[in-house]
């Protein structure tokens, strides 16, 4: 177990980073809303739920709401896990740091590769929400013809996703303050707004919950009938609720982050269970027409509900709030690449992992890969605006990696719980949070949802890796083969070329003890202990 730094913070900031081996160099002012609304922004309902409703609601109707409390439980499990491991190492990176110290150093860099694209991948993708909302909110953001050309509503979407990307490049390089204090307030008005809009669409309800029991003719014909076209349907709450980590991986810039961060990336997951279920509720129960083609269309969706429910002013100044939930996810999804890629790049496990490692000394934040996640972001919505069938199918790998990256936590956790190895013995140094007996029975759930989900979501189904023409075979197996080739490739480049030169850059090495030991690393150190203070990882680290 790790114990407290006595010559870094004080007992009440919990978390000296020479304890990790790390100098403190990213500037420690995040309060305890700020943490918890990192995490509800990345989460971010009103974005997710608002995006993707009507694809779940064309795939499998009204009973596709279901899917929302499975997938909860389901991520709850692998919060937990999370929350217990961000008690001990509330580290940037926290995903990429939390495997390197469970698990060996090729463990650890796939899930912090593995996170990082998918971040990056991700960012493009919630950036592109804008494209279904701000048209519907005034017709003159529809910049690019009138929406009715055969790449107007994709080239559009493109150029308010890129300004929107550079609008969050310059604020989270300017510095964390300004980017908590907007996502902050953002998060304020999202909530408010998710709360007021769950009131007026149960006030206007025109029918009642059973509808969610009627399965409305879908799924007739198909192999698996009902079940298969859910499964398929469940991917728009999947691709919702995950990215309560971050929350963690702003442990470096959080105040007290050993009691914080657990408790922000669980309330994180349970607050946005609960008003986006609530949202889906009174959507469904609230829409004038359920048989409506509008409501299952791309620019229609619960925008559309709202829109018809609450007419003109109402419902464009909810959908204003929309815009808000947007931003402030991308915000947040951005900030989370950019603490991945520095604590990859500060181990020297990246190319130019000096330079992108840089803090900016009066900024206190990582200027370069702020700038160079913003750039790299913006490469693959290009290809949307004549290949939104490749498009789609990066943006649903995306999601995958996400998965995969969590399970290089949850599975090595899980071992270690069985050998014994966790938790760790109590030695005084109070984690922030334990599940205590209940944490072998939900890593195993965690685990089993998981590797459930990854599958569900990597299955080469035509309704989601070759909905539109071409139809080609190697799009529909895209998913599989794109998936395929990150791993396999980030494996090899990290075991041939990366390894070798792994370990923690001067400038960002904790100071070394008075006494440091003379004697060297054992072959197989135990990965909870700390870091060593120094300019090279342990021997396991590399391995």
């Amino acid at each position: 177990m790790l114990e407290p730094s006595k010559s870094g913070p004080s007992k009440s900031d919990a978390s000296g980073m020479d304890e990790f081996g790390y100098a403190q160099t990213l500037d420690r002012s995040i309060g305890k809303f700020a943490s918890f609304a990192a995490g509800v922004s990345y989460i971010s309902i009103l974005t997710g739920v608002f995006q993707l409703f009507y694809f779940g609601f064309s795939t499998a109707g009204p009973a596709y709401a279901w899917s929302w409390p499975i997938v909860f439980v389901g991520q709850l499990m692998v919060a937990l896990c999370f929350a217990e491991l961000a008690g001990r190492y509330p580290v940037a990176g926290s995903v990429y740091n939390w495997a390197k110290r469970l698990s060996s150093g090729t463990w650890a860099w796939l899930a912090g590769w593995l996170l990082l694209l998918s971040s990056i991948m991700a960012l493009g993708s919630v950036a592109l929400a804008l494209q279904i909302t701000l048209p519907q909110i005034w017709s003159g953001f529809q910049l690019v013809g009138d929406g009715t050309g055969p790449y107007d509503f994709a080239v559009n979407g493109v150029i308010l996703a890129s300004i929107m990307i550079g609008i969050s490049t310059l604020i989270n390089a300017f510095g964390v303050k300004l980017m908590t204090m907007i996502n902050s307030v953002g998060v304020f008005v999202e909530l408010v707004a998710a709360v007021l809009l769950i009131v007026a669409l149960i006030w206007h309800a025109v029918r009642g919950p059973e509808v969610l029991l009627d399965t409305a003719g879908f799924g007739e014909g198909q192999p698996l009938g009902f079940f298969g076209v859910f499964l398929i349907a469940a991917m728009a709450s999947g691709y919702v609720m995950y990215g309560f980590d971050t929350a963690s991986s702003l442990g470096e810039e959080t105040k007290d982050p050993k009691r914080t961060a657990p408790k922000a990336i669980l309330r994180a997951v349970t607050a946005s269970f609960l008003l986006g279920g609530l949202l889906l509720l009174g959507g469904i129960l609230a829409a004038p027409d359920l048989s409506d083609p509008k409501i299952g269309a791309a620019d229609g969706g619960l925008q559309y509900i709202v829109l018809s429910v609450l007419g003109g002013p109402f419902g464009k100044a909810f959908l204003v709030c929309i815009v808000v939930a947007v931003v402030v996810c991308t915000l947040a999804v951005h900030a989370a690449a950019i603490r991945m890629m520095f604590a990859m790049a500060r181990d020297n496990n990246l190319p130019f992992s000096r330079q992108l490692s840089k803090v900016h000394p009066t900024r206190k934040t990582p200027t370069v890969a702020a700038i160079v996640i913003g750039v790299v972001a913006v490469i693959p919505l290009i290809v949307n605006i004549s290949q939104p069938a490749i498009f789609t199918i990066l943006s649903s790998i995306s999601i995958v990696l996400i998965y995969l990256s969590y399970l290089l936590v949850t599975v090595p956790m899980l071992r270690r719980r069985f050998l014994k190895k966790w938790p760790l013995k109590d030695d005084g140094s109070e984690p922030g949070f334990s599940l205590g007996k209940w944490g072998l029975p939900v890593n195993i759930l965690a685990v089993l949802w998981g590797g459930a989900m990854t599958l569900n979501l990597v299955w080469p189904r035509p309704e989601i890796y070759n909905s539109v023409p071409p139809f080609e075979w190697y799009l529909q197996w895209g998913g599989v083969m794109f998936v395929a080739a990150v791993v396999v490739g980030g494996a090899l480049l990290y075991r041939l070329r990366i390894r070798h030169k792994t370990g923690v850059l001067a400038e960002h090495a904790a100071p070394a003890p008075a006494t440091a030991p003379t004697d060297p690393a054992p072959a197989d150190p135990a990965p909870v202990e700390p870091a060593p203070a120094a300019s090279t990882l342990s021997a396991a680290q590399t391995s």
